[in-house]
């Protein structure tokens, strides 16, 4: 079938001569353009896995190919869809300014068709880091379509750092080996549900681990004795938690998605679903290969095949890596988790993607305009499993929130704040969550976990900061044990299991944004909802217009036809 443009979902599009105009204006005079065509497709020859199975790839690759910015550029993304069902992609804490239209989730993007094609259009707006994208619906993420995002600072922007000899991407994550449409079939069960959240292997960069007979590739890195490097590590898995170290190499965390951190050094690194981390690691060691090595949290597993393992390799290095496999700290040690997740502290002197320092914005003094208590827990709703947020499953409609706000005012697609934001429903129920964000207000998110396993969780649009953890359940006098002094800003929260987790964001970005568990199979059966932040000011200032390519389907699919 040959490739066509965009929305020939039974109306055109929808043209907006004026918003080019507008948008360009808004984009500002520091930025550059970058285009960029990926063509979407499934590979059965990849086996990351040794085994056959479908892959998604971009341009034949897999993992997909690096979106390599400077803050504020403009990137085009022309996406052919040649996969045989619909397509949406979402990048992983780019915030998107004023612009969700942009987003690539279910509730501000109609899919992409197959055998068609859709330009993202968006800038990387006073943002820099280490963050990634991946698929976003139909549990495609299981089976690849992921890939890295570095965003530097412009050069008037001094980095806290030495600037390093190299560069690294290092995307972890588990992997099945069952195929990722098998896996999704397998969700209705409510057995399978519960019991299929178990991955089979660690992926370094879509390759399998360093000593295993059936890898065909491992990743490998190679350095020079002395210099010093910057590894950007993101975990682009489904479900596990994982520990990252480099045998006999400490690491010097510097950067958490677009936050640059107080300088500590650290022997591991726990990177749970979702989240990224900049490393800087130095070739001090006596000239050999080393071990890489990514181990599952909360997990007990002895079988070192399913490790993800690759090689740190010095370039006149003649000898093979050795000794026993270096393993992290207890897996089942929470405490000691925690312990590193509190040492992660804002750097409160240097000045990110923007002149003034980080620490200038700070919630030390912030006034409270909105605590949201979300709990996640599990349910049987009409003989189904499903994941929920204060007792109610994401029920995802057929026209996106964000067009249905732009053609009929939400009007028979969903009712903003049905759903209460700080209590559970006595009864489980599937819903359409919408809640309202106070625009340019402080928002406290509390996160409960009522499972027995690990959860983090992602806010679309924005950074938040993040202010504790604490056992048991969260109350108004959990907030003594907060750090409002330093604390780091990022997008995605782990959540322990049994414990809570708190963040504050300031809602400045008006839009709809998703709000959800990283968690692939939490996720897909409900564990997510939509914060609304609105403004009634049409200025494009405030919001802009949607795009002149907007996709149009669902219930109003025609009304502006």
């Amino acid at each position: 079938m040959a490739l066509k443009s965009g929305s020939d979902r039974r109306c055109p599009w929808l043209i907006l001569p004026a918003t080019l105009l507008i948008v360009l204006l808004a984009y500002g005079a520091h930025a550059e353009d970058i285009f960029l065509q990926w063509d979407v497709a499934v590979d059965t020859s990849i086996r990351p896995a040794s085994v056959d199975q479908p892959v998604i790839t971009i341009n034949g690759k897999f993992p997909g190919p690096l979106i390599n910015a400077t803050t504020n550029d403009i990137v085009h993304v022309n996406v052919f869809n040649n996969m045989d069902e619909e397509l949406l992609i979402t990048w992983n804490g780019i915030q998107q300014r004023l612009n969700s239209w942009q987003d690539g989730v279910s509730g501000t993007n109609c899919p992409i068709q197959p055998f068609t094609n859709w330009t993202y259009v968006f800038q990387l707006k006073d943002q820099i880091g280490t963050f990634s994208y991946f698929p976003s619906i139909n549990f495609l993420k299981a089976g690849g379509g992921f890939g890295p995002i570095q965003i530097h600072n412009r050069p008037i922007i001094q980095v806290p750092y030495l600037k390093p000899e190299a560069e690294f991407d290092l995307l972890i994550g588990d992997w099945y080996e069952t195929s990722y449409k098998d896996l999704r079939s397998t969700l209705s069960s409510k057995q399978m549900a519960a019991y299929n959240s178990t991955p089979d292997k660690i992926l370094m960069n879509g390759k399998g681990s360093y000593g295993d007979p059936l890898t065909k590739a491992y990743e490998s890195f190679t350095v020079t004795s002395g210099k010093t490097y910057l590894i950007r590590i993101s975990n682009v898995g489904s479900a596990w938690s994982l520990n990252f170290l480099i045998q006999n190499h400490r690491m010097v965390l510097v950067e958490t998605e677009g936050s640059y951190t107080n300088e500590i050094t650290l022997d591991s690194l726990d990177v749970h679903v979702g989240q990224s981390y900049s490393v800087l690691v130095t070739a001090d060691q006596a000239t050999s290969d080393y071990y890489m090595v990514a181990t599952p949290k909360l997990l007990k597993i002895t079988d070192m095949t399913k490790f993800g393992i690759g090689v740190l390799h010095y370039d006149s290095s003649t000898t093979a890596a050795s000794g026993p496999l270096p393993i992290g700290p207890d897996p089942f040690d929470i405490e000691l988790s925690i312990n590193q997740a509190n040492s992660i502290r804002w750097n409160l002197t240097t000045g990110a993607a923007r002149p003034n320092p980080q620490g200038s914005f700070n919630v030390h003094n912030v006034t409270l305009s909105q605590t949201f208590i979300l709990s996640a827990s599990t349910a049987e709703i009409d003989g189904a499993p499903k994941f929920t947020v204060n007792n109610v499953s994401y029920l995802t409609p057929d026209t996106p929130l964000k067009l249905a706000d732009h053609l009929v005012n939400g009007s028979g697609v969903y009712e903003l704040d049905e759903f209460s934001t700080n209590s559970t429903n006595v009864k489980p129920e599937r819903g359409v969550f919408v809640a309202s964000g106070i625009h340019k207000g402080w928002i406290e998110l509390v996160f409960h976990n009522d499972l027995e396993v690990m959860d983090s969780w992602h806010l679309d649009g924005f950074g938040f900061f993040v202010v504790g953890y604490g056992r048991g359940k969260w109350s108004a006098k959990s907030r003594s044990t907060y750090n409002v002094y330093d604390p780091v800003v990022r997008s995605t929260i782990q959540v322990y299991p049994r414990r809570w987790s708190a963040v504050y964001a300031y809602l400045d970005n008006t839009g709809m944004w998703n709000l959800r568990s990283q968690h692939l199979k939490n996720w897909y059966l409900g564990e997510e909802l939509y914060v609304r932040v609105y403004d009634a000011d049409p200025n494009p200032a405030k919001e802009r217009p949607s795009p002149n390519n907007i996709l149009l389907c669902g219930q109003p699919h025609c009304l502006l036809r």
